[in-house]
């Protein structure tokens, strides 16, 4: 299937028009409690260009951390470990769940860490994330190829890695649904010109949320930002719940 790449070059139109949006000043959408919301990249981003979402979730009540991991262009497993310590040091730090947000790839790594580490995660927000399978532009299979052949340059990586035959902790992770304590939600738009949407998605409608816009521009969308949101007062919601019914 031929994905629209050309679409993405409209990402300056999703920064500009949150800028323009009253979301971004934090109008219109439920504020937070204080609880950590870690944020993590897609493949070969670093943590920087997460930055709007980061300031953002500041100034509507949440303590943002950033990923840790470095560049995401390595073996997910090992990266998926760096994210764990990161979600570790928040929830020690904080004392609460922690929330975790990842564009693309980052969310996928957000899906495993979760997955594996349970008992630290309230929520999982996923945007434009190939969870499910890679079916991406020939342009981005190229890159990860790239970036395959110095991964294996590493001595202490297994051959299969970046593969489709990969038996590491990381994909067996992605094999498994996540627990029903954790809030879930899949963000993704069916202009994505960068991986397939049918591979960021749960086929539940009450965790899949459609938006307009592209797969680079969904970290500056506005519609994005308002769910964002949303999902995350419903994650504290439903832990101050549980912890009121504990507590009775």
């Amino acid at each position: 299937m031929a994905l629209p790449l050309w679409r993405e070059a409209l990402a300056g139109m999703d920064w500009l028009a949150l800028r323009a949006s009253p979301v971004y000043r934090g109008v219109g959408v439920p504020h937070g409690d204080g609880s950590v919301v870690v944020l993590i990249p897609g493949f070969l981003g670093s943590d920087q260009y997460l930055g709007d979402m980061f300031s953002w979730l500041r100034r509507i009540g949440y303590q943002p951390y950033m990923s840790g991991i470095g560049r995401n262009a390595h073996c997910p497993d090992i990266l998926s470990g760096r994210l764990t310590e990161t979600v570790k040091s928040a929830y020690l730090e904080s004392g609460r769940k922690v929330h975790l947000i990842g564009h693309s790839l980052g969310g996928t790594l957000a899906r495993s860490v979760a997955a594996r580490q349970p008992q630290l995660v309230a929520s999982v927000i996923s945007m434009a994330a190939p969870f499910r399978a890679v079916r991406a532009h020939p342009m981005v299979l190229g890159a990860a190829m790239i970036v395959r052949r110095r991964i294996l340059l590493d001595r202490d990586i297994q051959s299969d890695c970046y593969s489709g035959v990969c038996s590491c902790d990381f994909l067996e992770s992605l094999r498994q649904p996540l627990p029903d304590s954790i809030v879930e939600a899949a963000i993704y738009t069916k202009a994505d010109g960068v991986v397939d949407w049918r591979c960021c998605i749960n086929d539940d409608p009450e965790t899949d949320i459609e938006v307009s816009g592209t797969h680079v521009g969904l970290v500056f969308n506005a519609q994005v930002y308002r769910h964002v949101a949303n999902v995350l007062a419903a994650a504290v919601e439903r832990i101050q719940d549980l912890a009121d019914r504990q507590s009775a």
